[in-house]
């Protein structure tokens, strides 16, 4: 079949993998314009020189044989390495967390920049629409399968399978803002810190010292991340306004004056992370005789392995269907 995969992070591209493998033509869209998903790593110029930050997932842990194979594949070539500081089993892309999702793309035909925005039926197969970087988007497919968060799922999946919409409707993301600063001298913290533990008053979710990371280079540079409550209830705060809030809080809680940073700034992820289950359920969702499929870390639970697991699940529930 000739399958369009919506949105190309961990989860769309684990079942790409799986999909061509079993001979079928894939193509994804996405729209970011490069690798990530939550796994981004930002480059930014500085008066420091150039440094970069892992903006969404800060590391990963490999428990399925599956994924165990694949980031073992990955350490091999130099794509992945330990990170201890997170803990025994925590794992970060080499030289960017994005360096795996990277790898994976490289092996296929993605578009970046380009929006979907409606699924269309068309006689027995389907018709993708939206925005391609200012284009009109139209292309076909037999299959279309959707990789996105659980939120934007819903919208696209509503019109043909109401049941498969109303279980993403159901999984609310929690968000998280995150401030990126890089520091002309070194800040007295541990390279990882994890909130909640240390007084911080539910603020923080997570800190982490990103020039400590393993394959980094470049000046001192810190992530903080918000927890999901303060979050939500900062949503719609000003960048700015995050930044000095969040540097202040983990200034208090280290116990000493940040220095003032050379370069600050802020991001907020609206859908940062899956909700835990409250009950198991499947871990992706396949219609076959409308051939329209969903993945996601959503339906497994709010680790970066989840994406993998779901998106792999999606390719076996389609297996050697070839039209």
């Amino acid at each position: 079949m000739q399958i369009v995969i919506v949105g190309a992070g961990l989860a769309g591209l684990a079942a790409a993998d799986a999909l061509m493998a079993a001979g079928h033509r894939v193509r994804l869209i996405d729209k970011a314009r490069g690798p990530g998903g939550r796994m981004s790593t930002r480059r930014a110029e500085t008066p420091l020189g150039a440094v970069q930050f892992d903006h969404g997932a800060q590391y990963f842990t490999a428990r399925t044989p599956d994924f165990v194979a694949q980031v073992d594949a990955w350490a091999a070539a130099g794509i992945v390495a330990p990170w201890p500081a997170a803990g025994p089993d925590a794992f970060v892309g080499v030289p960017g967390m994005n360096a795996p999702v990277r790898a994976l793309a490289a092996g296929h035909d993605v578009m970046w920049s380009t929006r979907a925005e409606a699924l269309v039926r068309a006689g027995a197969g389907w018709r993708v629409t939206g925005d391609a970087g200012g284009a009109a988007l139209d292309i076909a497919a037999d299959a279309v399968l959707v990789a996105v968060p659980a939120e934007q799922q819903a919208a696209l999946l509503a019109p043909h399978d109401p049941a498969f919409a109303a279980r993403a409707q159901a999984s609310r993301s929690a968000p998280c803002w995150t401030v990126m600063a890089a520091f002309a001298e070194p800040v007295a913290a541990p390279d990882s810190w994890r909130g909640g533990t240390d007084g911080d008053g539910g603020v923080i979710g997570w800190a982490a010292r990103n020039s400590a990371k393993p394959g980094r280079a470049g000046p001192e540079a810190f992530v903080i991340q918000a927890s999901p409550d303060w979050s939500r209830a900062h949503l719609e705060d000003d960048a700015d306004t995050v930044a000095a809030a969040l540097l202040a809080v983990f200034g208090a809680v280290i116990g000493t004056a940040l220095p003032v940073p050379a370069y600050v700034t802020a991001h907020r992820w609206r859908y940062a992370m899956a909700a835990r289950l409250a009950e198991p359920g499947p871990p992706a969702l396949w219609n076959p005789a409308l051939r329209l499929g969903a993945c996601g870390d959503w339906l497994v639970g709010p680790r970066v392995e989840s994406g993998f697991v779901s998106g792999r699940a999606l390719a076996a529930l389609i297996g050697g269907d070839h039209g």
